[in-house]
């Protein structure tokens, strides 16, 4: 008997991750495999892995086209995916998805080299996004209980665009799904 949930992840991510991820020379499942091989290699917990590979769904669940920021248009892409993943997965799952954008802006707004890491498409779209935080933004970020994992998918999500790199398929990264899954 197969598990739906599987299914339709494997049918997101694999029948639809092919599009290019922003301007990089890898698509999305390319990205979304290399996001959850970072994690899994610095010894993050299930939940994390789990996020790291599905950060960007919302950019294939939502009806906008192929790369709708060159187009001055911001996808919430984080708010989308969070909602999807939030009605499969709990808290630990979605939030940091939910948040990976505002930890964009945040490490942007407290950490002054960040913004030198940034690939053009991610600039682009920072500025969509909100831009730099303000104090009062930042205080509420850093008391969201999941803002540091958060910031700890950002940077997977900021160092998953090498187009050489070799990472286990998609499947393996599932095996965590149990764990993670809504009762």
């Amino acid at each position: 008997m197969s598990d739906p949930l599987r299914q339709e992840l494997l049918d997101i991510f694999v029948g639809r991750a092919t599009r290019r991820y922003g301007l990089s020379e890898i698509n999305q499942l390319q990205h979304a495999l290399q996001s959850a091989a970072l994690a899994e290699a610095d010894q993050a917990p299930p939940a994390t892995v789990l996020a790291a590979l599905l950060h960007d769904v919302g950019h294939m669940i939502h009806g906008l086209g192929e790369d709708p920021a060159s187009r001055g248009v911001d996808d919430v892409h984080e708010e989308l995916g969070a909602k999807w993943l939030a009605e499969r997965f709990g808290p630990e799952v979605s939030e940091p998805v939910r948040l990976h954008v505002s930890a964009k802006r945040y490490l942007c707004t407290v950490e002054s080299d960040y913004f030198s890491k940034l690939a053009p498409d991610s600039v682009r779209s920072l500025k969509l996004q909100g831009g730099l935080m303000s104090v009062d933004e930042v205080e509420a970020f850093r008391a969201n209980p999941h803002h540091a994992e958060a910031v700890r998918l950002r940077r997977y999500d900021e160092e998953a665009k090498d187009p050489h790199a070799r990472t286990p398929d998609f499947d393996h990264y599932l095996r965590h799904v149990p764990a993670c899954r809504r009762a």
